[in-house]
């Protein structure tokens, strides 16, 4: 059973922000995206209630910007996904969790040392560029289901 509903645009959508945001950091640092565009839709909580699709979650805006950079910075987005990114993608929406992604609703790159907390949230762990975090115990439920 996939963790989340999904269609073959779905898979596409993923699969292009996927490499858009990760592919310097090889199939294990797409993953770990995916991972994180998948628990947001699960998560309903915090700043990702109501998010109903993976479409949503992908142009999700906060603040006056979208979530993801690469929807209005990224040439890469907005190319077709490989068979090698769909592929991940699908792994990604049937079963895929590994840590430091495996809860983590947040991730950047700051160009530097991760930071303890990242809008108050604690870090889980960092993969190449990129750092990870997870909702503060008890405030988040659908992120750790």
């Amino acid at each position: 059973m996939a963790r989340v509903k999904y269609n073959n645009s779905d898979i596409d959508l993923i699969a292009r922000m996927m490499r858009a945001e990760a592919e310097g950091e090889g199939k294990l640092g797409m993953l770990m995206v995916g991972n994180v565009i998948v628990n947001r839709l699960r998560a309903n909580c915090l700043d990702f209630k109501d998010l109903r699709s993976i479409r949503d979650v992908i142009y999700q805006v906060q603040g006056g910007n979208y979530s993801f950079e690469a929807v209005q910075k990224g040439n890469l987005f907005y190319n077709p996904a490989r068979a090698v990114e769909r592929r991940l993608a699908e792994q990604t929406l049937k079963y895929w969790r590994e840590h430091p992604s495996k809860y983590a609703l947040w991730y950047f790159n700051p160009f530097g040392e991760c930071p303890p907390t990242w809008y108050n949230q604690p870090f889980t762990g960092r993969y190449k560029l990129h750092c990870y975090y997870e909702p503060i115990a008890n405030t988040c439920e659908g992120a750790y289901s």
